[in-house]
């Protein structure tokens, strides 16, 4: 049997993937919500053009209330695994970045900058999201049949083929 084809994955990944689907969710409400404390959040990191700033504050939170969802139900899971992990990939550079020029701020994750005691950044965070970074792409990689809508798709279309 080989690593990749172990049936096992599908349901490791499926914690993986309602653990992440759920950080996700809960990250992007109050920058829905919020927009325009999100954007100086953003700006805040001092990585962005300042033209791009709220394209990226208004466009964000959105991308991650899809990828999330899709991750929890099971839809596309790949594809969405793959736009976390890039999520992920930009956020640990501007995270980087931050700790680079020694900022003294909230990482806007889960609230935003009024959290600085409660969420300040720190070498803590970027660890927690290289952690979530392997997390999407262990389901990207290792999810091949992925318990969800997917799954019911594809055995409902085999069924009936």
């Amino acid at each position: 049997m080989k690593l990749l084809d172990w049936h096992g994955h599908a349901w490791i990944a499926l914690v993986a993937r309602l653990y992440l689907g759920g950080v996700f969710i809960f990250a992007c409400l109050h920058k829905i919500a919020q927009p325009a404390s999100f954007a100086l959040d953003v700006a805040t990191y001092q990585f962005l053009p300042l033209w791009a700033i709220n394209v990226f504050a208004l466009v964000l939170p959105w991308t991650e209330l899809l990828a999330g969802v899709m991750l929890v139900v099971g839809l596309r899971v790949r594809a969405a695994a793959l736009l976390v992990a890039l999520m992920m990939v930009a956020f640990l550079v501007a995270l980087g970045w931050a700790l680079h020029l020694d900022l003294h701020m909230s990482c806007g994750c889960f609230a935003s900058q009024g959290a600085v005691e409660s969420d300040p950044i720190s070498w803590h965070t970027l660890v927690r999201d290289g952690f979530w970074l392997l997390l999407a792409l262990y389901v990207m990689v290792l999810d091949r049949d992925p318990v969800g809508i997917d799954r019911l798709i594809r055995r409902w279309s085999e069924r009936h083929a």
